[in-house]
């Protein structure tokens, strides 16, 4: 082999190495711009791409795609069957082009005007074909009269495969609606959340199940926060708030623990003219109330009344006093706690170890009132790290800007 060929192949070979190098290099900085967020360990198989219609207009095709996605996995074939049953009484095939109610307010506003269109009577296409078109009623609250137990399914699955079952029934991010009727009460359940992936993926199977047959619009919002301070639950609320408002304009926001499963189909997820203690009896207290001021677990507010409070303080970082701080401040703004029997609003709580408690939470209520004009929606600070649109929720990774104050 002659010298020149050996230098060509030498130079060659520096140039693969290079290539090498540089694609190792752009593969470095771009992991490192990457949200680095525990939801990375999930291991979802895909983000799903929706078209915004929750099945299809027509019974046969609807039925297909159930059926074969019950077919894609043999194991949750029963599973699948009993959520196609569900689809079938809970949605009724009715021709919806329209997407996502829950992205913007124009659409929901469609819907309001054609419930006004109170006439009836038939449209004449340019095919002069006849179509009636019926205004939809509004949708009224179940009455269960009799006792109706609900029983949570606390077997543990991924949540890709949660996603691949109710994925069907859903608007993206979670979202439902009712087909047949206008919901009269459109809720955003706010999600706190850190570290407990096996109690989200119990939740989500549950109390997506739970709610469709309560005739509400609604949409589930997680709010994960970054690692590098304590758990601060109320902030994180705040932040689901103010993020859930920017989607639309929900009446009633439902703060819930991801740990809790309600256990009665009479526990209503709406809002009062009252706000609602709703985690009345759980299990883990032997069904009974621990405290006649409580308001955590799970609990429910009008917008109007969580404005008027400025919401949650910023100040409990750890476990505990967040709940206590809220009931004095509704209790401060003429507000009183209601609350269903003891008989309807029971939970039961799955198993974890206990948080850090906040040692300062005493010090924060005894000044919480003096200061919660000043300590709430207009004081937390946070960014968004990122935010995906995931068949069954919609997540938010946040990081607190804010400290633990000092009294």
């Amino acid at each position: 082999m002659t010298s020149k060929k050996i230098t060509l192949l030498r130079y060659l070979f520096c140039g693969v190495c290079m290539l090498l190098a540089l694609n190792l290099l752009i593969d470095y900085f771009a992991d490192k711009t990457e949200v680095s967020s525990s939801f990375s360990r999930l291991s979802l198989r895909k983000i799903y791409k929706y078209n915004g219609t929750v099945l299809s207009s027509t019974g046969s095709s609807s039925s297909n795609n159930i059926s074969s996605n019950s077919s894609s996995s043999n194991n949750n074939i029963n599973s699948n069957n009993s959520l196609a049953s569900l689809a079938a009484s809970l949605l009724p095939m009715t021709n919806d082009s329209s997407s996502s109610t829950f992205d913007n307010s124009s659409k929901h506003n469609q819907q309001l005007e054609l419930h006004g269109n109170s006439s009836g009577d038939s449209l004449v296409g340019n095919n002069s074909k006849n179509t009636t078109e019926l205004p939809l009623p509004i949708c009224q609250d179940p009455v269960i009269e009799e006792s109706s137990p609900f029983v949570p399914n606390i077997t543990l699955e991924s949540l890709d495969v949660i996603n691949d079952q109710l994925g069907l029934l859903l608007e993206p991010g979670g979202a439902f609606k009712p087909k047949d009727c206008i919901a009269r009460h459109h809720v955003a359940i706010v999600v706190p959340f850190r570290d407990r992936y096996a109690h989200l993926s119990i939740f989500l199977r549950n109390i997506h199940k739970f709610l469709m047959q309560q005739r509400i619009a609604y949409r589930i919002f997680i709010i994960e926060q970054t690692n590098g301070k304590p758990f601060n639950r109320a902030a994180l609320m705040n932040i689901g708030f103010l993020e859930a408002m920017k989607l639309f304009k929900w009446d009633c926001f439902i703060f819930h623990d991801v740990d809790l499963l309600p256990l009665d189909n009479r526990n209503l997820y709406n809002c009062p003219r009252q706000p609602r203690h709703m985690s009345v009896a759980i299990d883990k207290f032997n069904y009974k109330l621990p405290y006649r001021t409580i308001f955590g677990g799970v609990s429910a507010m009008t917008r109007q009344h969580f404005l008027a409070v400025n919401g949650f303080s910023n100040s409990y970082f750890g476990w505990g006093g967040e709940d206590d701080d809220m009931s004095n401040r509704l209790r401060n703004a003429n507000l009183f706690i209601a609350r269903y029997p003891i008989n309807i609003a029971r939970y039961t709580m799955l198993k974890h170890q206990k948080e850090k408690a906040n040692p300062k939470r005493y010090e924060n209520l005894v000044n919480g009132i003096n200061k919660s004009s000043m300590d709430g929606l207009n004081s937390i600070k946070y960014d968004i790290y990122s935010y995906k649109s995931y068949p069954t929720f919609s997540w938010f990774y946040a990081e607190l800007k804010i400290s633990e104050q000092k009294s």
